[in-house]
C-alpha cells in the first residue's frame, strides 16, 4: 500500500514537471526578460497641426498618407529609388556625353542617378583629401600679422563712402582708407 502511495505520488509530480516544462513558464523559458523586438519598431511621421484647416480629420484605423510602407522604405533604401519609378528611363541631360547604350547600362545597374559628391565624401573618409590647414594654423601660430598696424582714417573713409553714393557706387567699391599708427 505505501509502494502504491509512493509510486503514484511520483507519477503526479512527474505528470506536475512535466506539465509546467511544457506550458512555457516564464521561470524556465525567460520570455519576460526578452526585451522589445527592434526589427518591429517603425519609425512614425511628428504630429503636426496641418496648414489648411479645410482638411476633414482623418479616420479612425485609416492608413496615414504621409507613412511609407517598411517594405517600400527598405526598397528605396536599397535600390535608391522607388519601386514604380524604376521603369521609366529619365529625360538626357543636355550636359551628359554618354551614349544611349551607357545610359541604358547604367539605368539596369540603377546608377543613373548617384549622388555626385560622392567621390569627394569618400576620399574625405580615406583620408585621401587634405582639409585646408589655415585655419588651423591660425589657432595655432596666433601671431599677429603685417597689416594689423593700420588704423582706418576716419574722415578720409567717410569723404570716400559718400562719393561711392554720390556715384551709386556699393560702399565696398575701392579700397579702405587707412593711415599708419
Amino acid at each position: 500500500m505505501i509502494k502504491r502511495s509512493r509510486e503514484a505520488l511520483v507519477v503526479v509530480i512527474l505528470l506536475g514537471v512535466s506539465m509546467i516544462f511544457s506550458s512555457g513558464c516564464v521561470l524556465f523559458d525567460h520570455s519576460r526578460n526578452s526585451g522589445p523586438d527592434e526589427f518591429g519598431v517603425v519609425s512614425r511621421a511628428p504630429l503636426a497641426q496641418p496648414p489648411d484647416f479645410s482638411l476633414r480629420p482623418p479616420r479612425a484605423g485609416a492608413k496615414r498618407p504621409n507613412e511609407v510602407e517598411t517594405r517600400e522604405q527598405a526598397r528605396r533604401r536599397l535600390f535608391g529609388r522607388s519601386v514604380q519609378a524604376r521603369g521609366i528611363m529619365p529625360e538626357r541631360d543636355p550636359n551628359d556625353s554618354r551614349s544611349e547604350g551607357e545610359r541604358a547600362l547604367l539605368f539596369k545597374a540603377n546608377a543613373l542617378d548617384v549622388d555626385p559628391s560622392i567621390r569627394d565624401a569618400v576620399e574625405r573618409e580615406s583620408g585621401i583629401v587634405e582639409e585646408d590647414p589655415t585655419f588651423v594654423e591660425s589657432l595655432l601660430f596666433w601671431k599677429p600679422t603685417k597689416g594689423q598696424n593700420a588704423v582706418v582714417d576716419p574722415s578720409s573713409e567717410s569723404e570716400r563712402l559718400r562719393r561711392n553714393e554720390a556715384l551709386g557706387k556699393k560702399p565696398t567699391d575701392g579700397s579702405t582708407i587707412t593711415k599708419k599708427k
